[in-house]
């Protein structure tokens, strides 16, 4: 495992990067409306990525089978969990809820951050839902300083997720970020107090609850790369990217602009 400790100057970089991806969800919130498709979304956040001087960290993403990612953003509605794909066939309608993924490369350094919106008006259990999973990502956070564990953030986001009968999904995870998108360590949404990588002072991590209305269960679409609950029940997802300090967390991301725009916020 290698894990790499930023100086402050990196990580004023990576707060640049983590501000721009910000900055983009907004931009691609503005859009978010019944008749919109995903790859409308997509070619939003592209250009606007583009226009402030970075690279859309996502598009052509590798993986070990298949073809790498298409898109700029990963556009995951209802029951797509994560890594859902753009596409002119997927029209976003009342009642619906997209999880916006978005990662940005700006001077060396990775920002990502996702927030799920909201398609119109959607019931009261998707926005407890929604409630319950952007809280249980503060919880994360909250406990995430030098001398604290991994698992002691897993273990405060499935405690308070499960408690309210949300399935936790195991099979993915946030992950350490830098100059690669992707580094250790990773940063599993469950864990007991006390266990795993012990977390330093310089560490950048990015914590992202994925959260099931229904049980934890989940599948592969056909496209190879969008991740369903097995229930088709909804499912909710939310990122920060931070700097692990001596005390509280530095949050690198924002949700300012995307809150702003809707007038709320659940935090």
């Amino acid at each position: 495992m290698n894990i790499f400790l930023k100086t402050e100057d990196e990580i004023e970089l990576m707060r640049e990067a983590n501000l721009l991806v910000g900055k983009t969800l907004a931009e691609v919130g503005r859009h978010v409306k019944p008749g919109v498709s995903t790859l409308q979304l997509d070619k939003i956040a592209e250009e606007f990525i583009c226009d402030n001087g970075a690279i859309p960290t996502f598009k052509g993403f590798p993986r070990s089978y298949g073809t790498p990612f298409p898109g700029s953003i990963c556009a995951s509605v209802n029951d797509v969990v994560v890594h859902g794909v753009p596409s002119e066939d997927v029209v976003l309608k009342d009642g619906d809820i997209i999880s916006i993924d978005c990662g940005a490369l700006l001077n060396g350094f990775n920002g990502d951050s996702c927030y799920t919106f909201c398609v119109g008006e959607v019931s009261e259990d998707i926005m407890n839902l929604l409630r319950a999973t952007k809280e249980s990502l503060y919880k994360g956070i909250e406990v995430a300083e030098a001398g604290h564990h991994v698992g002691d953030i897993g273990h405060v986001i499935q405690e308070y997720c499960q408690a309210q009968g949300y399935g936790i999904v195991r099979e993915l995870t946030g992950h350490g970020i830098g100059r690669e998108m992707h580094e250790d360590p990773s940063i599993p949404n469950y864990g007991k107090r006390g266990t795993g990588v012990l977390l330093k002072a310089g560490m950048c991590i990015a914590i992202e609850p994925m959260v099931t209305m229904g049980n934890r269960e989940i599948g592969l679409l056909p496209d190879r790369w969008s991740i369903v609950t097995r229930d088709h029940r909804p499912a909710a997802h939310f990122e920060h990217t931070i700097a692990i300090r001596a005390g509280k967390a530095d949050i690198l991301s924002s949700f300012e602009e995307v809150e702003h725009l809707e007038g709320q916020n659940f935090n």
